[in-house]
Parts: structure tokens; sequence; C-alpha cells
């Protein structure tokens, strides 16, 4: 979720009535848009600028008798009340044996989420100054007290007093810890001081944002400079962690922290979830906010609302299944009162334009807010047409699915919510073909508890299925708007009035922030006017993957720019129907599950849908669905990729993206060899020797996933994050740059008698050994740190 969601809680519901719309024509002319000159565009250029943020998963390695997790549910009063209500009879003992069963099979004592216990009196004064402001009630107010909840994060054992925190919180401790112990370096106290407001945390998850706004040039790369910023930051993680496991005496007491990308919620946590109560998972999971918010109690209630709101509209889709004619029987395996697809990572790419930005900035240029807001629901239109060229080729989520999760109240998570009843069921018949569930030609479905789904699965050798990015499935993407409501009909709050539509209907809050896969950035919220890309999952390279996305992300902002100027595009090409909206949706969701095809209306209403597919090889009508005609997503994504070429031929020429789009025909056509699912599920599979994820069950695939990413995957992004870090010391050490003359005696500081190259060498091997002594996870901290204060002082130089 954005961390600045919450602010739009406190936003008047005033005058939200539904107000006059500009056209087209006056925002071209104040935008002075021309199709002929690209740089009137924009996006284009040296107009663009971005940033990230960046969903980490977490783990706590150790024995159970050492890790907090298990600790805090053996001495719950939840786990005490299931024991003498097992013992009683007064409940079915399954609730003791799932519980025990999650405490006991544990051969990798792994435990994803735990919170961790160290000494207080480990922490600098500094961190403990931090500590003590984060802990207030209202941060703005100092003198109004600790919130209520303060109590919570302290521990008493063996006459020690131990602080009690998660590790998203544990990262903004040990950078504090360390400015504190870097003394007199001014530099490092700064900049370092500047950073510790980056390190927040998700529902469940850390997270981190971009310690600056990186400029889109060709000589940085464009994209590239973005990758670069984003695997240092990720490396800058990699030894806090580290750091803490060492200062604050973490591996000493039998836990060792790690952190790295995972998209899924963790295998284990799901399997928790199903046997706990929805109030005992907020309580062990639940982020307590006490990093990025004035109001950091406050905002944990907010947490809180978005855990039940989308427990309770799971529940609901299950209704809708029952209406749309999918769930046929009264026999269905109802969701669990909890909902864990709070508990995934994703990585959300933020990109502003300059020239928005400073008309939004001019009150005499005459574009407003209402401008903003009609051409960037437009934009965010357009460019829900092109998300599929994305999925599976920068970013995937590979899952498998067994038989028995193969009931459709559990596969098809929130789509209920996203599509029309139409395009939901013309996906799960295609899926359920797909899937490898058949016994004598026939698709089965499972009907029954899960061990007799298991016990007929393995009878008939029914496989399941493996989705290239359930993440998209599994969570909230794009909630549909109603008949009444539209979300992008470019009218100012149409968002709350959605909003107050799908509250009453049982399906969202009107307290939250609505779920759009590409969502307008609005320059009165954010300071800047642009978009946020939300449809990325898993990146297995920096450079390769997240750096290229970026590239084509602003491309097609530029060229859905030019479509509106010349005429091609405009809200009547794309009317604001929940039909409509579903019938361009379908196609993200369809290539997320790997469907081969998908069903379009002959006679859409969305003509720029039309305009596409009249591009598109291979398309015939359907000989199931009358008046539509079929289409392969494979073609589809070829089609958009050769629509990219013909219309933007003069912006790929100027932005000098041949070559992006060179490659992304090859993440295209061989996608096992260089698209990111393929790089990923290679990855995976060599792990534990295997050829294909149906050789292995699909929970053990699933877990051979996470060990990948908290292993292999981990090292070689630490590795890429690494080969820059070298390159900004041995330029500061040289003081080959203006800017580096003026840290140069920092630097030298910092190294004392050592020379750069064989500190090079000494931290590479220990890095990478994951045998890093604090003493050189401190140098390199403080070295980093001096080098983003000048990678962020030469990025203002450029804005």
């Amino acid at each position: 979720m954005s961390r600045l969601s919450f602010a739009d809680l406190s936003l008047s519901l005033a005058g939200v009535g539904q107000d006059q719309r500009p056209t087209e024509r006056e925002c071209i002319a104040l935008l002075a848009l021309d199709a002929h000159r690209p740089e009137s565009l924009p996006f284009y250029g040296s107009d663009a600028t971005t940033g990230c943020e960046n969903e980490l998963q977490v783990a706590v390695t150790g024995r159970r008798e050492d890790v907090d997790l298990p600790r805090a549910i053996e001495q719950s009063s939840y786990y005490a009340n299931i024991i003498k209500r097992a013992d009683r009879g007064e409940t079915s003992p399954r609730a003791r044996r799932n519980l025990e069963r999650y405490l006991d099979d544990n051969l990798g004592q792994v435990w994803e989420n735990s919170w961790v216990r160290f000494p207080l009196a480990s922490l600098h004064p500094h961190a403990m100054n931090i500590l003590a402001a984060d802990l207030k009630a209202d941060k703005q107010n100092p003198g109004g007290g600790e919130r209520s909840d303060a109590a919570r994060f302290f521990v008493e054992e063996g006459g020690e007093r131990l602080l009690h925190i998660p590790i998203s919180y544990l990262l903004k401790l040990a950078l504090a810890d360390l400015l504190g112990e870097a003394g007199s370096h001014e530099t490092v106290r700064k900049t370092g001081s500047r950073m510790l407001t980056h390190l927040l945390s998700d529902n469940t998850s850390p997270e981190t944002f971009s310690f600056h706004v990186t400029a889109m040039h060709a000589h940085t790369g464009y994209g590239n400079a973005l990758a670069r910023e984003t695997a240092k930051r990720f490396l800058f993680t990699q030894l806090l962690i580290m750091y803490a496991n060492e200062k604050f005496e973490l591996l000493r007491r039998g836990q060792k922290a790690t952190l790295f990308f995972s998209p899924h919620p963790p295998v284990r946590q799901r399997a928790l979830n199903e046997c706990i109560s929805d109030a005992f998972y907020r309580k062990l999971f639940m982020s307590p906010c006490l990093s990025g918010w004035d109001e950091g109690e406050a905002k944990h209630q907010y947490m809180i609302l978005c855990h039940q709101v989308l427990s309770r509209s799971h529940l609901n889709a299950v209704m809708k299944m029952r209406e749309a004619g999918i769930i046929t029987t009264n026999l269905v395996m109802m969701p669990q009162t909890s909902n864990i697809s709070l508990a995934n990572n994703g990585t959300h790419v933020s990109m502003g334009s300059l020239k928005l930005s400073r008309l939004l900035r001019d009150p005499g240029s005459g574009f407003t807010v209402r401008h903003e807001k009609y051409l960037g629901d437009l934009v965010a239109k357009i460019m829900e047409h092109f998300l599929p060229l994305f999925v599976s080729t920068y970013s995937a989520a590979p899952y498998r699915l067994g038989f028995e999760d193969f009931h459709p109240e559990q596969a098809l998570g929130f789509l209920p919510h996203q599509l029309d009843y139409t395009h939901l069921r013309m996906l799960w018949r295609r899926w359920r073909k797909k899937a490898r569930n058949k016994f004598c030609g026939q698709a089965l479905t499972p009907f029954g508890p899960q061990r007799l789904d298991q016990i007929i699965g393995g009878a008939c050798r029914c496989k399941g299925d493996f989705v290239p990015d359930f993440r998209l499935i599994d969570y909230p993407v794009a909630l549909l708007s109603t008949e009444q409501s539209g979300s992008q009909d470019g009218r100012l709050h149409n968002d709350r009035r959605l909003k107050e539509d799908l509250d009453m209907l049982g399906i969202f809050d009107k307290r939250m922030s609505v779920y759009l896969p590409y969502k307008l950035r609005e320059f009165e919220v954010m300071g800047f006017s642009g978009f946020e890309a939300r449809q990325y999952s898993l990146f297995e390279q920096f450079d390769g993957d997240l750096g290229r996305a970026t590239d084509l992300q602003m491309l097609l902002n530029a060229l859905a720019f030019k479509l509106i100027a010349n005429g091609t595009c405009s809200h009547q090409h794309i009317p604001d129907t929940p039909f409509v909206e579903s019938e361009r949706r379908q196609i993200l969701f369809g290539t997320a599950i790997g469907i081969p095809t998908f069903f379009v209306r002959k006679e859409t209403p969305n003509r720029f849908l039309r305009n596409i597919l009249k591009r598109t090889k291979n398309t015939r009508s359907s000989r199931r669905y009358s008046g539509y005609q079929r289409v392969l997503h494979q073609d589809y994504r070829l089609a958009l990729l050769q629509f990219i070429r013909n219309e933007g031929a003069e912006l790929v020429e100027g932005f000098g993206f041949s070559e992006l789009l060179a490659d992304l025909e090859l993440r295209l056509r061989e996608p096992d060899r260089h698209g990111a699912l393929g790089r990923l599920t290679k990855g995976i599979l060599a792990s534990e020797g295997a050829d294909s994820p149906f050789e292995m069950p699909a929970r053990d695939f699933n877990l051979a996933a996470e060990r990948y990413y908290r292993e292999e995957l981990r090292q070689e992004q630490i590795k890429e994050g690494w080969q820059h870090v070298v390159e900004d010391i041995k330029t500061m050490g040289a003081g080959e740059v203006p800017l580096a003359l003026e840290v140069r005696g920092e630097v030298q500081c910092i190294l004392g008698s050592q020379d750069v190259e064989p500190f090079l060498r000494r931290t590479q091997e220990e890095l990478l050994s994951d045998s890093l002594s604090q003493t050189t996870a401190t140098q390199l901290l403080q070295l980093m740190i001096i080098a983003e204060d000048l990678d962020s002082k030469r990025q203002k130089l450029t804005l």
C-alpha cells in the first residue's frame, strides 16, 4: 500500500458532487501538446523523474526456544485456551494439532515475519532517543505522552530488559545506532538522518522507498539509474541487518534475521493463518507502525481495518461466485475469517512529469487539478491495455497450486470483485482447462475436505497448476467500478464516490485507498504529478529487469499523451462502464494465470481495444461464445509491441529504445530463456534438481521458491548492488569528480590506514560468504551513506 494512503483519511468529503469535466481540446491546448513534436509531450526526453517502493520479506532463523514468533504463540493466552478447550472436549483437537504441527514441523528453523528480542542496553543513546520519539502518541506533540500500547515493545527476561520489535523497525534502529557511532562524520550524520525516514513497513513486511528522486536522462541510462539506486538500497538494508545481528546480540541469542525479496505470503504463515483467529493473526504479524507516521497507533488501527475489510471482502466473493454460476452446489470451502493477502510483496514504480508538475505549480498556467485528473484517468486507462507486456517478462511470482487448492473460492481470490461475471466465468472455464486436473479427459474440480481432495488428486494423478504471477490473483489489484461510479471517468473525487458504493456493497471500506494497477499520483497529494505502476511482483535482476521495465513504462507514458494529442484515444474511445473495465483487465489477469486465450465482444464499445485487435493475428469468432472473438494472449502482446513500434516510432527513435523493444520481443517469443518468469523458475528448479514445476508437489515447490529467494537470489542481488557500490567507493577514494573531492577526507578517515583496493577485496569476501564483521559493516554503511549524499546532490543538479 502507498505510505501516504493514511493521509487520505482526513480529506473532507465536501464537494464530491458530479463536476463538469474539461474537454480534451482544452487540456491539449493548455499543455501545448503536439503529436508531431515529441518534445511537447510529458515524460519525453528528460521530462520524467522516478522512484520506487520495495516491499521485502523477513525471516528469523533459530531454535523454537530462542525465536520470538514460536515463543509468542506458546506464551499466549490464545494457545493456552485452545489447549484447555481441546482437553475438555469443547472444541476439536484439530486446532491444537495444527498449531503444534506449525511449531514442531520446522526442520529449517526459519520463522517468517517473526519479531526479534534483544537487550535494550545494546542500543546507542542516539538510537534510544529515536526509539523514545517513535513511541510518542503524536510525534508532532512530544509532550503528549506515549502510545497506549508502548508496553508491548518491552519484555523482562532473567532480570534483563529486552526490546521487542518487528524487523521493519529493526532496520531503522540499526541505522540510528550506526549514526550515533559515526561521531564526527558530518556527512554521514546529516544524510543518514534523512535516510531514516525511508525505512518503513507495509501491512506486515518492511518497505523502503528511494533515497532520492531519480531524473530520467539518456546519459545515466534512463531506467538504469533507478535500478542502480534500488540495487544499492537493497544492499544497504542487507548491511543494516548484518549490523543488527551482531551489534544487538541477535546471533548470540539464537536469532539470525534475514531480509530478501519474495512476492507471496510464506507457505507456513498461510498454514498458521488457517488454524488461528483473525485477531490473533493481527497481533502476531500486523505492523505496529512505529516509523513513518506522526500518529503511529492510529496508522496501526488503519492496518487492522485493511485486514478486516479484505477478510470480509474475500468471504463476500464466495456469494458472487455463486451468483455468477461458478459455484453450483451448497458445498464450498469457506475462506478463513483472516485473509493473508496483505502479506504479499511487490514493487511500485512512481514516475513524475516535470512539465505537468511545473504547470500545476503555476496558478497562471490555467492547467488545474481538473485537467490533471481528466488526463490522468485517460492515460491510466490507456496504460491498462499495455500492462500484460510487463507480466512474466520483467517481473513474476511463480506459484504452484495443488489439486486440493483448486476450489474456485480459493483459487480465484478477489477476482469476483474485479471482473464482470461474464469474464469471470470465461476465465475460470479456461483456467480449469489449462490446469493438469484431468481424469479420462474430463477436468476435475476438488469438492471436499483437503485430505479427501489430496487422496482423490493423487489417485487420479491430478497435479494442479503452475501460475506465472499468482500475486496478481491473490491480492485485490483493480476493484471494479459500479454502474453509477466510475473510477477513471476523469471527474474529480470519482474515487470517493466509488468507495461509497463499494462500502455499501460490503466489498471495501470508504476509509481505504482505492486499488488500481496504474494510478494517478496527484500533485496536491504527492507534490508531483505522474503515475504509479503497481503491477510489478518480483524482479530477478535490477538492471536487466527493473531498469528495462522502467524504460518501457516511461515510453508508454509518453506514447499515451501522443495518442491523446492526435485524437487516437479519448475518454469516449474507452467508455467508463464496469463491463468495459472488466473486458480490458481480464487480459492482465489471464496473463498472470497463464491461460492461452481471452474473449472480446466483436462490437465492443472500447474502440481503442478494437484498434489493437485489428493488428492482432490469429483472432477468430468464438464457437462457444456467440458474438465474441477469441484472442491468443501471445498474439495480443505481440500486437501491442507492433503498435508501439508503429504509433510511437519517433518516440522510440528519440529515446534510442530500439534495443529495448528488441529485448522485449525476445522476452515474449523466448520466455523460458529471456523472461523473468523463465529465469526465476529455472533458478528454483535448479536448487532442487528438478526439470519441471510439476515434478514436485505444490507445497514443496512453493517452499523451494522461498528458499531460493532467501538464499541464491538474495546472494545474486547482493552481488549486483555490490558492483555499483565498488564503483562509488573507488570514485570517492580517488576524488575523481568535483563532488567527490568534498568528502574525500571523510572517506579516508573511515578507511583509516587501509587502501581502497584491499578494503574492497576483503569486504567482498566477507559479504558474499555472509560473514561480514560488525566493524566492516559499519565502515561500508558509512561509505554508502556518503555515496548517497553525492548521488542526491548530482540528481538535484539535473532537476
